[in-house]
């Protein structure tokens, strides 16, 4: 591990004091040179194994950011609320369950008693070779190579790769957030913005070390879900190699309204097969208008997929991942 400074803050406008510092300086290249430290259950595994290198972390975790409220009559989850404490709270199991159960499918209980809502949100990948700093990686040091593509690949993505990065995002939470279409809220010394969820994940291109829309020093704050639509309904399913403490092959979060015996309404995002959350709009599109039956769902997972690049090793993921969303989509329209 390398020397860094270690700094608390005691409000944001102190973190972002302290990392405006920085900001000009960047180690690795692309990564910049300071990190914020929430539960640390991500970056700190990194920085042990010298795939993050900052000159200066942040200890954020006094921040007053961990509540979860009602707003407009959605929800408002600091960024600094627990993963376990979001995944039991009456407001988020009673009207976003899909979201409880994401959290609840991930990780383990005591991971789950550290990890944050902004720390999750920037998880990044379980690809060996990322963490291997002997070996070429993109993503860790650009230009130097994927490993992966013609290496062991059977975890990794099949819906959006490119020539030079096919990791996979490993988050659950972020699947279940892109199917309620969450906003991500930021601070930075210069500005606050709202970022579309959908739009805070960037696919790997010829950039793969950028993984989101954030810029240097700039801090999540919250998450906002919207109000959910009267009557809906919605489902989280993971497929594991194992039932617990293990990453998704592929998973699917729905989230539906039946009117009239039609769907009327859907959002799907897909883990475990994209370089990202991966909405698709092409099964949603497959859904609308539809009864809520075995056929449409059939040419949801289908479309889904239509796109899939899989390697030498996954090419498994393509029928897992329809599998998964047919069976999730059965599940959500028999839920009552």
């Amino acid at each position: 591990m390398e020397h860094f400074q270690l700094k608390r803050a005691a409000d944001v406008e102190q973190a972002l004091n302290m990392a405006m510092a920085q900001t000009s300086a960047v180690n690795p290249p692309g990564m910049p040179s300071t990190r914020f430290l929430a539960g640390g259950t991500t970056l700190l595994d990194l920085m042990k194994l010298d795939v993050e290198r900052p000159t200066q972390v942040i200890d954020i975790h006094r921040l007053p950011l961990d509540k979860v409220e009602t707003l407009d009559g959605g929800v408002t989850i600091g960024a600094m609320v627990r993963n376990a404490d979001l995944a039991n709270h009456p407001l988020i199991k009673t009207h976003y369950p899909v979201l409880s159960q994401a959290l609840l499918s991930g990780a383990s209980a005591q991971l789950r008693n550290m990890a944050t809502t902004g720390g999750n949100l920037l998880q990044r990948t379980r690809c060996i070779y990322f963490r291997d700093t002997k070996t070429p990686c993109n993503k860790r040091e650009p230009g130097s190579g994927c490993s992966a593509i013609e290496g062991f690949n059977r975890n990794l993505a099949i819906l959006g790769t490119s020539d030079h990065c096919i990791a996979t995002n490993p988050s659950d939470m972020n699947v279940a957030m892109t199917a309620l279409e969450a906003t991500v809220h930021t601070e930075s010394p210069e500005a606050r913005r709202s970022i579309a969820i959908d739009e805070f994940f960037l696919l790997p291109g010829t950039t793969p070390e950028r993984e989101t829309s954030l810029n240097a020093g700039e801090l999540i704050t919250h998450v906002t879900l919207p109000a959910p639509m009267p009557g809906s309904r919605s489902v989280y399913l993971k497929l594991r190699d194992r039932a617990s403490y293990e990453f998704a092959l592929a998973s699917a979060a729905v989230v539906l309204t039946v009117s009239s015996g039609r769907i009327d309404h859907v959002r799907i995002a897909l883990g475990g097969v994209g370089v990202k959350p991966w909405r698709s709009h092409e099964a949603e599109a497959a859904l609308l208008g539809r009864a809520p039956d075995a056929p449409a769902f059939r040419a949801a997972a289908e479309a889904a997929l239509q796109s899939a690049r899989p390697q030498s090793q996954n090419g498994f993921k393509v029928e897992l991942a329809k599998r998964c969303i047919q069976h999730a989509l059965t599940l959500a329209t028999q839920t009552a």
